[in-house]
């Protein structure tokens, strides 16, 4: 059986235009259940960032690929959205590209202003953080 674990990590900016990232994980027994947000808290006060955020602003879930037992196919990742703000949907094509990388199910919770002007980098940015946290934790 395996434990509920919850960590937060904080990812600095690597431009001084953009904010910091701030993401919590909870791994679950056979998924991930991820928020990541700007923050302009510091590193150690990651958790108040945390407290802040919106959890549904653009918020989906992805399964993995499975095979498709006697025909020897796999089907892709599917996804749906939970929730979502108008101006985003991002959480779902990120959420399939996990569940696809990974193999787990993936609850995926994405705060990040839109309007923001780097916003495409800055979603690159957050993808990159959600994919170096899932491999460090798969590598434990």
């Amino acid at each position: 059986m395996t434990a509920v674990n919850v960590e937060t990590k904080y990812f600095p900016s690597s431009r001084t235009s953009s904010p910091a990232l701030a993401l919590q994980v909870t791994r679950l027994a056979d998924s991930y259940m991820l928020w990541i947000g700007v923050t302009e808290e510091l590193q150690e006060n990651t958790d108040r960032a945390i407290l802040r955020g919106r959890l549904g602003k653009d918020w989906a879930v992805a399964m993995p690929p499975w095979k498709v037992r006697d025909h020897g196919m796999t089907l892709p990742a599917t996804g749906t959205q939970l929730l979502r703000s108008s101006s985003s949907d991002f959480a779902l094509s990120i959420a399939k590209r996990l569940a696809q990388r990974f193999g787990k199910q993936i609850f995926l919770s994405i705060d990040v202003p839109v309007s923001m002007g780097d916003g495409c980098e800055m979603l690159v940015e957050v993808e990159k953080a959600l994919v170096d946290t899932l491999k460090e934790m798969v590598d434990q």
